[in-house]
């Protein structure tokens, strides 16, 4: 890999190396929006609730390393539990969305790549309702909403927003913070760009290679002009 404006790996097929991407699928949390501090200081509450070890503040960096298999089952978190933690997770930050803004240069770079023709998507597991708040006006800037209370499953949401918007998979990246969307992005063929100022370590996310490594917010629209 090597660094120009943005991180490209040089190992990405040259079909999607040049092709213009006209979709880019969105994670929320930790991507657009900073809900990272929230989530701290949240999550040893649901800890106790749904019964899993509490994280320390020692445990966080080592966490931010790990895959979401591997948070799991080092914080002993019963899989038949996910679904009612996402599901209060979302109350959690329904309720906390004063609290959850979007980052510094989000809506400038996601009103960019609006003007140039390409369809947002938003792909979460938190609900429409709550991210339509969390995002603002910059909401109406997204095409598709794909909203799950599931911690797995991406690669599927991915295919439908993908049918949804009609376009080729060599035309579509995702874009996110966690390790979890790197491999859902090549578990259906589309390229992936991650970003270091979310929940992921950015040395986690770069040892699986993505197509791009986005170290500030707005080179992410410069990667919709990156021709190998």
């Amino acid at each position: 890999m090597e660094r120009l404006d943005v991180v490209k790996n040089r190992a990405a097929s040259e079909d999607r190396s040049s092709a213009p991407y006209s979709l880019a699928i969105f994670d929320l949390d930790g991507t657009l929006v900073d809900s990272f501090p929230w989530f701290l200081r949240t999550i040893n509450d649901v800890a106790d609730r749904f019964g899993f070890r509490r994280v320390a503040d020692e445990d966080v960096e080592e966490l931010r390393h790990a895959s979401t298999r591997e948070i799991l089952s080092r914080l002993e978190v019963p899989v038949w539990k996910l679904p009612a933690i996402a599901r209060h997770a979302r109350r959690l930050k329904g309720e906390a969305a004063a609290e959850i803004s979007l980052f510094a240069g989000a809506d400038a770079m996601l009103r960019t790549l609006a003007g140039k023709g390409i369809q947002l998507a938003l792909v979460t597991s938190d609900s429409e309702a709550n991210a339509r708040q969390k995002l603002g006006t910059s909401a109406a800037l997204f095409s598709h909403f794909d909203c799950a209370a599931s911690v797995f499953g991406k690669p599927a949401r991915f295919r439908r927003v993908i049918r949804r918007a009609g376009v080729e998979p060599h035309r579509v990246i995702s874009i996110g913070d966690e390790v979890r969307d790197i491999e859902a992005a090549r578990a259906v063929g589309i390229a992936c760009g991650a970003v270091c100022w979310g929940y992921a370590a950015p040395a986690a996310l770069r040892t699986l290679r993505p197509d791009f490594v986005f170290e500030h917010i707005d080179e992410v629209v410069r990667a919709f002009d990156v021709v190998s």
